[in-house]
């Protein structure tokens, strides 16, 4: 074996074995085509096997490329782990961590979060794919994202699910609508006025339907919108009332928005950190993870989940 190979080189190979592309390998390690390429050549010089099977279409790993890939990832995992526990070195540590998650929990979740992860990880990229619960389910599903923050998952075989806390709907009006100085609102009574919800696409409106199936005198929907954020500008306009989860009320100290409990019934939500069952996540991606699950003790302004 005279051609010597580095690390530079192995997370190449890691990359294209991930990503089954190239092109696609190649901008994950912010690399050009014809640079990336001869690190792959390099390396299955030096180790006298072909690793990978190439068309112009299509990558496939060899079958000794499929048992290098796997001891691959568990070497570079234990590397990073290491890497990642030493103080000045973790500072310099470059990457990537991509979250979904639905758009009520950036709120409530990720400022700052992501900021005391910057602070020990500066040089590691947050990519936040804030989408509604079944795009999030997807992203994690598929890989897109590393792992996500949603409502819905916890059915999903693949899908492990980690409850972080559980939230209650609340009526949204304006400071000067008749029901603001109310201490709690029947579902009844909310459908008295100009009602409004997100569409039957959203998962908040299927939850609530859930709930709601057997009610009498449930609110009947007057105007909809696809997401919560624009429901709340068509409340702050006077439009009408909403039903919303908690976390995606602004605070109490917004001057034109007040948040009312919702009962008869009282129907929440569980919100939880979801990613695939079974895949280990990437050291950076784990210690976001952990960060985020330190979350529940702190700002309670939901029921917790112990």
């Amino acid at each position: 074996m005279h051609t010597k190979f580095d690390l530079a080189d192995i997370q190449a190979f890691a990359a294209v074995a991930e990503l089954q592309s190239f092109r696609a390998a190649a901008e994950s390690i912010h690399l050009s085509q014809p640079a990336f390429s001869r690190r792959i050549d390099k390396l299955e010089e030096a180790l006298g096997v072909r690793l990978l099977d190439r068309t112009t279409r299509r990558v496939t790993l060899t079958a000794v490329g499929r048992d290098f890939a796997r001891k691959t990832r568990l070497w570079l995992d234990d590397l990073d782990g290491m890497l990642m526990g030493l103080g000045d070195v973790a500072a310099r540590r470059m990457g990537e961590v991509t979250i979904a998650c639905v758009p009520s929990a950036v709120y409530y979740f990720l400022p700052q979060v992501v900021k005391r992860y910057h602070e020990r990880f500066p040089k590691i990229r947050v990519k936040v794919h804030d989408a509604s619960a079944n795009e999030v389910l997807v992203a994690v599903a598929q890989g897109d994202a590393d792992f996500g923050l949603n409502f819905i998952g916890s059915q999903e075989a693949e899908i492990e699910f980690k409850p972080v806390l559980a939230e209650r709907f609340v009526a949204a009006c304006r400071r000067d609508h008749v029901l603001a100085r109310r201490k709690q609102v029947s579902w009844a009574e909310l459908g008295q006025h100009d009602f409004m919800s997100v569409g039957k696409t959203s998962g908040n409106r299927l939850l609530m339907d859930l709930a709601l199936a057997n009610v009498p005198d449930r609110p009947q929907c007057l105007y909809e919108a696809k997401h919560v954020t624009t429901l709340l500008g068509l409340v702050e306009a006077g439009l009408g009332v909403a039903a919303v989860p908690r976390l995606a009320m602004p605070g109490k100290d917004h001057p034109t928005l007040v948040s009312i409990p919702l009962v008869e019934p009282v129907v929440t939500r569980q919100m939880g950190l979801i990613k695939r069952r079974g895949r280990s996540l990437s050291p950076a991606a784990q210690q976001l993870y952990d960060l985020l699950v330190a979350t529940r003790t702190a700002r309670p302004r939901s029921v917790r989940i112990p």
